[in-house]
């Protein structure tokens, strides 16, 4: 990981996350797809990408778009650390709710140092999933891969658990929060409406679930691990 002392600006901190969220997600990495993320115009994305290009972390790839070098992957990945250990620590230590986390990390991620940083690791347990199931990189940038499937791709009678909300649209989180759906809930799927009506879930232990009709953009945020 990046030593504080040589860490990069934050508006380069703040694109290696994109990037490598968007990649995360299976998204096309583009200066629209960035530009989209960040909410900045093409053109400045385009500027930001080029002098990330000279700078050795990333290469655009013909035919596939923007892709990290692996230098930019563990700046990524270091960036990622702090994020999802700030949003964990807010959460578990000082009673923020999973939706008011993402914006509050948004800003400390670039002024904590590395030392506090493995300070509040320590203080967790050296946690390895943030709030919302995000995999948080260890220290050598190492990622603990889990198989998921979005609950959108799931068939009627499936059942798994909830791992990961990948939204971070603090409305969607209250949605959820607000019908008591979190990580680690069983869930089943009991129909699949069609023409792009809702995905039919119970959700909680079998005797006692609650029964949601989830349209897709909850479903497409969602991922389960599937028994």
């Amino acid at each position: 990981m990046e030593d504080g002392s040589n860490r990069r600006s934050s508006s380069i901190e703040d694109y290696m996350r994109a990037i490598y969220g968007l990649a995360e997600r299976g998204e096309a990495v583009t200066n629209t797809s960035l530009a989209g993320r960040l909410e900045v115009s093409p053109s400045s994305a385009s500027g930001m990408v080029t002098k990330l290009a000279q700078q050795g972390l990333v290469e655009h790839v013909p035919y596939r778009g923007i892709e990290l070098t692996a230098e930019g992957m563990q700046l990524a990945r270091s960036v990622l650390r702090r994020h999802r250990l700030i949003e964990t620590y807010l959460v578990s230590e000082l009673g923020y709710t999973w939706d008011e986390v993402h914006t509050e990390a948004d800003l400390l991620e670039h002024v904590m140092s590395e030392r506090l940083v493995e300070r509040i690791s320590a203080k967790l347990g050296d946690p390895v999933r943030d709030p919302h199931g995000d995999p948080i990189p260890a220290p050598d940038g190492s990622v603990e891969e889990m198989s998921t499937a979005l609950l959108d791709e799931l068939p009627a009678g499936a059942v798994g658990e909830i791992a990961r909300v990948w939204d971070t649209d603090p409305e969607l989180l209250r949605f959820l929060a607000e019908r008591s759906i979190t990580i680690g809930d069983r869930v089943e799927v009991v129909e699949r409406q069609p023409f792009g009506g809702p995905v039919v879930v119970k959700v909680g232990p079998p005797a006692d679930a609650a029964t949601h009709a989830l349209g897709t953009t909850i479903a497409q945020a969602l991922s389960v691990t599937v028994r």
